[in-house]
């Protein structure tokens, strides 16, 4: 199927029915490499998202980074003419995403029997709170309920404090992404490997659950249940700390000789050579002295100072950056981490760039989110070969 674009994956066609983050970021994701992505909406709503975060001009920031690369239609599928329409788009594209709760779509009979009947190839990227099986299938999920679910809620956090949310949406984004890889797996498989077309099932749950590192296994072994450790990491000594001017230094040392080299470099030849700490164990058994020490160090120098004599001692560590400073690091600007694209809602507009980097198909934002219903006519015209008096009737009708 051909279809303009730039990028590796233009003459890649996707459908986006989600709403919010997950579905829709997996979507994106594929956007950003050159799919063509046609975002479908409900009239006079839209995705729920334009309604989040901070706004200017009415228009949703988190939506403008999250949607970018995207084409826009309008289209009611809880109406016959909207599920026709929607099938009639099937036939010609390649993939379709959605995150509704499962069944949701069953209900509105656009089932996955008959959007396959509509397309066989067509390839289907789901994304829910608990899975598309289950006893919980059904049940509404959030970010924070898939981190609580999870399992990473319980873990995060100070020891004697409540479990703490991630800053982020983490179960979206993780979902999206595990989504977007799945998709990819199943397009080399149908198209690669000549197998047929089959569903993607991501879950906010499981896609939180598969990055609890070692959790599972201790559990199973050893019947260990892991509880919240704050900013100590499996890595001894590690954490967070402050320095004289209030700024905040992660540090964090596996290695053995890598914690010689820290410890000399904090003045603390004594615990360098000490013959308890020299192998990770005994730093795991009595990490509290050492980290004390580091604490003490770091305490009294500038953030510029300390940073600069433990990258002298290669030791693994860096500032916690707010999003001022990394609008001025050079590494940042190096990595064309920010990227600048126009928005039609927000005029110039500066955001992420595209991860990960490919050395010669590399992806680009091209483009904000679109704006409601902006592609209309491109799509239901042009694409699908509806006549302007059959656009009019549909808008009237609130079909579109």
């Amino acid at each position: 199927m051909v279809t303009h674009g730039v990028g590796p994956l233009a003459g890649l066609r996707v459908i986006d029915l989600g709403t919010v983050v997950a579905g829709p970021f997996a979507a994106t994701l594929l956007a950003d490499f050159g799919a063509e992505v046609i975002k479908v909406e409900l009239p006079g709503r839209g995705d729920t998202l334009r309604a989040l975060g901070p706004m200017r001009d009415g228009a949703s920031l988190w939506f403008s980074a999250d949607a970018r690369n995207k084409q826009g239609i309008t289209l009611d599928l809880r109406r016959p003419e909207g599920k026709a329409l929607l099938l009639r788009l099937v036939t010609v594209a390649d993939a379709l995403v959605e995150n509704f709760i499962p069944g949701t779509l069953d209900g509105w009979g656009l089932d996955g029997e008959t959007l396959r009947a509509a397309n066989p190839l067509l390839l289907i990227a789901r994304a829910s709170g608990y899975g598309q099986t289950g006893p919980y299938r059904r049940k509404p999920g959030y970010d924070r309920v898939g981190i609580a679910f999870g399992g990473l809620w319980q873990i995060t956090g100070e020891t004697d404090g409540p479990p703490v949310r991630p800053g982020t949406s983490l179960a979206d984004y993780l979902t999206g992404t595990f989504g977007a890889l799945g998709l990819m797996i199943a397009l080399y498989h149908r198209d690669v490997s000549g197998g047929a077309a089959q569903e993607v099932d991501a879950s906010l749950f499981e896609s939180v659950f598969r990055v609890m590192e070692h959790t599972v296994v201790q559990y199973a072994l050893e019947g260990v249940v892991r509880q919240r450790s704050g900013n100590a990491g499996p890595a001894v000594p590690s954490g967070a700390f402050q320095t004289h001017d209030g700024r905040w230094i992660a540090l964090a040392v596996a290695e053995d000789r890598m914690y010689g080299r820290l410890m000399r470099a904090i003045g603390r030849d004594d615990l360098a050579d000490d013959a308890r700490y020299l192998r990770a164990p005994g730093r795991t058994a009595d990490r509290v002295p050492l980290e004390d020490a580091i604490r003490t160090w770091i305490g009294t120098r500038i953030a510029a100072d300390a940073l600069a004599a433990l990258d002298a001692a290669e030791i693994p560590a860096a500032e916690s950056t707010t999003i001022a400073d990394i609008f001025s690091d050079p590494q940042y600007a190096a990595r064309e981490a920010i990227a600048t694209t126009d928005d039609p809602a927000l005029g110039r507009v500066q955001m992420q760039g595209v991860t990960p980097k490919l050395s010669r198909t590399p992806g680009a934002v091209r483009r904000g989110a679109p704006l409601l219903g902006e592609h209309n006519a491109r799509v239901f015209h042009e694409l699908l070969g509806l006549s302007p008096a059959e656009i009019d009737h549909l808008q009237a009708a609130g079909v579109i």
